[in-house]
């Protein structure tokens, strides 16, 4: 019966079964282990010029203590900030109440009798998150995996009492960087835990990128013994090179939501060693690609000069290959043009 449960709560992305749902973390997950803060300003043009490239999801950023991570400080800033777009969703990353209390209290309609007063940011998401592994667990927020569930609960209750929708994550579905191999029945059980606690979709994240499509096969098919795929997203850190190879061994296995990070920006905090998220451009260049599947009006060539021009903010280069080869073809394609004007 409890299988059968899970098995209704799947919603499907689109009526179109081909339809990829790219989540858009470049902004939260992307920016969370840069050396230095980035000004709430520019973390919300980035959100902005995302969603005018028709990204259609974006985790806007985190309502965690900037204490241990100073570089999601400012979150309730860039929400004030960015700009409402239609068809575009935005979510927030809620680790416990005290995260969710300030995201509900700026979400409040405001009481000023100022009519000019602007409106609430257009949040409708919370993701929340936890690990499947103890030891990553207590590194990541000093609490096992049970303790994390424990907390957890009442948060995702309350968000949607408040007409927010849960999303959720869990860390660490293949290696754990303090632990080893991952057992893939522990992501299936703590994958339960989420979707039961009322979470419409969960993330599995391969935070050390050390996955393969043989590894990620394996995990999924055990995590689809007792949730359905419909449910499940993919998040693959691209550390190997294997981040796209295991979004097509997904794909094949019924999945239909990936995150990634354009300019491939990231890595995590309490990982050491792990890269950046798969870059957005490469996922996106590699589903179309493929007739066979539709990720939405997404203009690649704006994606990829969105992630040149955030890694120039951070100071390096950009990380998507297929990012790195369009603009680089339109280079030669302007001065192709540039030599033949000058001949006339």
């Amino acid at each position: 019966m409890r299988r059968m449960v899970l098995l209704l709560r799947s919603t499907a992305s689109s009526t179109n079964p081909n339809f990829v749902k790219i989540v858009e973390v470049g902004p939260r997950d992307g920016l969370q282990n840069e050396p230095k803060p980035i000004p709430p300003p520019i973390k919300a043009e980035l959100i902005n010029q995302l969603a005018i490239a028709g990204i259609r999801n974006i985790e806007a950023g985190s309502f965690v203590s900037p204490k241990w991570v100073p570089q999601m400080a400012g979150t309730a800033e860039v929400l004030s900030l960015i700009d409402s777009f239609p068809k575009t969703g935005y979510s927030v990353l809620v680790p416990n109440q005290k995260g969710l209390d300030d995201l509900l209290e700026i979400l409040s309609p405001s009481t000023s009798p100022n009519s000019h007063a602007k409106p609430p940011p257009p949040v409708t998401e919370v993701a929340i998150f936890t690990s499947a592994t103890d030891a990553f667990s207590l590194a990541n927020t000093n609490v096992s995996v049970s303790g994390s569930l424990k907390r957890l609960a009442p948060v995702a209750r309350r968000a949607l009492d408040a007409g927010l929708k849960v999303r959720g994550y869990v860390s660490v579905v293949v290696t754990c960087p303090f632990s080893g191999r991952v057992d893939p029945r522990l992501v299936r059980d703590v994958s339960k835990e989420l979707v039961q606690m009322g979470c419409y979709e969960v993330s599995l994240g391969d935070t050390t990128g050390a996955g393969t499509p043989a590894s990620i096969r394996g995990m999924l098919e055990e995590v689809a013994k007792e949730v359905d795929v419909g449910i499940l997203a993919g998040h693959f850190h691209d550390t190997n090179g294997t981040a796209t190879a295991n979004i097509m061994t997904a794909l094949d296995f019924g999945l239909r939501t990936f995150d990634a990070s354009v300019g491939g920006l990231g890595g995590c905090p309490y990982s050491p060693g792990a890269t950046g998220n798969v870059a957005t451009e490469d996922v996106i260049y590699a589903l179309t690609g493929d007739s066979r599947w539709d990720v939405g009006p997404v203009d690649l060539v704006r994606l990829a000069e969105i992630g040149e021009w955030i890694s120039g903010v951070l100071g390096r280069e950009t990380t998507s290959r297929a990012g790195k080869a369009l603009l680089a073809r339109r280079k030669r394609e302007e001065e192709r043009k540039r030599k033949e004007g000058a001949k006339l």
